[in-house]
């Protein structure tokens, strides 16, 4: 099973409080929500999913995904509180790492399995950011193009890449900047968690450092987000505020899809 992994040094770090806001919304245009989110603040793990499907249930297959992976960390638990009593063993670090990675997988499995079994659901499928947080150290998990951006010291970064045709394009030289802007199929997801019973899961390792703020997004948010204003918002309002803020904003510009936001304060 093919896994592209992003790896950095992790130095041992206390472990950090969190907190966490989440909100989705319908939007202006769809006929109902196919958005999915999980925050639990006590297993440091929060989860956005894009569900694709419309008629064939992609909100079944966001939330029963969502439910999954929160169910199979949960079941990780002694991994995670063994890489906490030894956070600078190599051994322990990979075993958190491949614990998401799996859980991701996991999901794959059983959307494809549920559409197998249920001629109405066939084709289901939906979109995977996932951020697991323990101690100083964090890792992500990435399917399809809803997002997760970290700001630090007032400096949003995106940390995932768009599985969409569009960056694909534009990875390998056959259209420029300019052309992706006005690109037809621009939104057409090149991998999706329950298209087939596997998927190529991309993880990326980082360090945790008090102050980091994180925000997990479908689509029907980054597609309206402009440079800014990520950092803006987050400056300017209460945290339990800043959710309402962020799809207000979607609404207000269109609100073409569902927006879901989930916000991570690392304190």
């Amino acid at each position: 099973m093919l896994t592209a992994t992003a790896r950095v040094t992790i130095a041992p770090l206390s472990p950090t409080r969190l907190r966490s806001f989440g909100l989705t919304d319908q939007g202006r245009r769809r006929p109902h929500n196919e958005d999915a989110f999980i925050c639990d603040d006590g297993l440091g793990l929060f989860v956005v999913a894009d569900g694709v499907g419309g008629h064939a249930k992609g909100e079944i297959a966001s939330q029963e995904s969502v439910e999954q992976i929160c169910g199979f960390v949960r079941q990780g638990r002694p991994l995670i509180a063994d890489f906490l009593k030894e956070p600078g063993r190599d051994d322990k670090r990979e075993s958190v790492r491949r614990l998401l990675e799996s859980a991701v997988q996991s999901a794959c499995y059983m959307v494809y399995g549920l559409a197998e079994l249920d001629p109405s659901q066939k084709g289901m499928s939906t979109t995977i950011s996932a951020l697991l947080i323990a101690g100083g150290y964090a890792v992500t998990a990435q399917v399809g193009d809803s997002r997760i951006y970290r700001v630090r010291n007032g400096v949003g970064t995106q940390l995932t890449e768009d599985h969409t045709l569009v960056n694909y394009k534009l990875k390998q030289g056959l259209i420029s900047e300019a052309d992706a802007r006005t690109m037809k199929g621009k939104n057409v997801i090149t991998r999706a968690v329950g298209h087939k019973d596997y998927v190529e899961v991309d993880t990326r390792e980082l360090e945790v450092q008090a102050g980091d703020r994180y925000l997990l997004c479908s689509d029907g948010l980054h597609g309206y987000l402009q440079a800014g204003e990520l950092e803006g918002i987050l400056s300017q309002s209460a945290p339990e505020d800043a959710p309402s803020q962020f799809v207000a904003m979607a609404n207000d510009r269109g609100g073409r899809d569902n927006i879901t936001v989930v916000l991570v304060f690392a304190d």
